[in-house]
């Protein structure tokens, strides 16, 4: 009997073939949050909130600063890869970008914002309702490139990705007075959950089915509060982790309720605080990655920004989860 075998072209085809069938489950990312998914949106925008200069972008492909704060692709970037989409997500506001390379993904993101309003005005940067307009602006030109029946089928297969809340505390309430005079800490956390929960129902309405929501990470652990923690020098500020661990707890209460209540919704809390807590630990910290070479052997970029190895190993985390939960 003859030997059937494949030839490499029919193999390759068959890979791609697979790829893109794996793919289809998750035919875009989407994207919302602060700096650490804010691809190049506030580029285009009036703030000193800013990444697109050196050394930034050091690893990044090509070697340039793309507004993105950190020395190559952030989370969201490998979360895409990882579902055989395009290696990074473009930012919305880039003008180099249109319909047709935002319909794989698109970040709204923008680096210091935050749930309060008031957070964004610190540095003018998109307040997250914006992010919101930008993402209908989005859907209308989505619709108007595919036709309604693609564009629904994108809107509601796509994955989001939500990750934000940590300028809410260091950006503004334990650095300007007005949200302390207001609210007790306890008290801001409560406002909070009740914006959190008013812009995932928003984008429920919107069309959104499939979400990763993250949490915030060992906030007390960022090189310059581990600075600033005159306490303890150089060790991470309990207090600050403590409020981190604290309003994870609050946010994975909110998405259970949410699951419960909105049909056909799914979606997973993303909690990086162990799996960053655990990088913290066993991997360098306060030397300068900078200068250094090989930012790989560190787990932050600059003072508040995991490098780019910190973003692959947090996202190759979650993915794990991501997948079993929407395939």
């Amino acid at each position: 009997m003859a030997e059937h075998y494949l030839s490499p072209s029919i193999l390759c085809i068959m890979l791609t073939a697979l790829v893109s069938l794996a793919g289809a489950k998750v035919p875009a990312i989407i994207v919302f949050g602060d700096s650490s998914v804010d691809s190049g949106n506030n580029n285009f925008i009036q703030t000193m909130a800013r990444a697109n200069f050196e050394p930034y972008g050091r690893d990044f492909p090509g070697g340039r600063p793309t507004g993105r704060f950190c020395n190559g692709r952030l989370s969201s970037d490998f979360t895409s890869e990882a579902y055989g989409l395009k290696p990074t997500v473009p930012a919305y506001l880039d003008p180099s970008y249109n319909i047709s390379d935002y319909a794989t993904g698109v970040c709204f993101a923008s680096a210091g914002t935050g749930y309060d309003n008031s957070t964004a005005g610190v540095l003018g940067v998109i307040p997250l309702w914006k992010e919101v307009e930008y993402y209908k602006e989005y859907q209308h030109k989505l619709t108007a490139y595919l036709g309604r029946r693609k564009a629904a089928n994108i809107i509601r297969e796509s994955l989001y990705l939500v990750s934000i809340g940590t300028n809410d505390f260091l950006e503004n309430y334990y650095t300007l007075p007005d949200r302390r005079s207001q609210f007790s800490i306890s008290q801001y956390q409560d406002f909070l959950i009740g914006i959190a929960e008013v812009f995932l129902k928003d984008l429920y309405k919107l069309g959104a089915r499939k979400m990763s929501f993250t949490g915030i990470s060992p906030m007390g652990c960022l090189p310059l509060e581990r600075v600033a923690n005159l306490d303890d020098p150089f060790s991470c500020a309990t207090n600050y982790n403590d409020l981190a661990v604290d309003f994870n707890g609050r946010l994975r209460r909110l998405v259970r309720k949410l699951n419960q209540e909105l049909s056909g919704m799914k979606i997973y809390f993303a909690n990086p605080y162990d799996i960053i807590w655990d990088i913290v630990q066993n991997h360098h910290v306060t030397d300068n990655p900078l200068t250094c070479s090989d930012a790989n052997k560190f787990v932050f970029w600059d003072a508040f920004h995991p490098t780019e190895r910190t973003n692959q190993i947090v996202s190759d985390y979650f993915f794990k989860h991501l997948k079993n939960l929407f395939h």
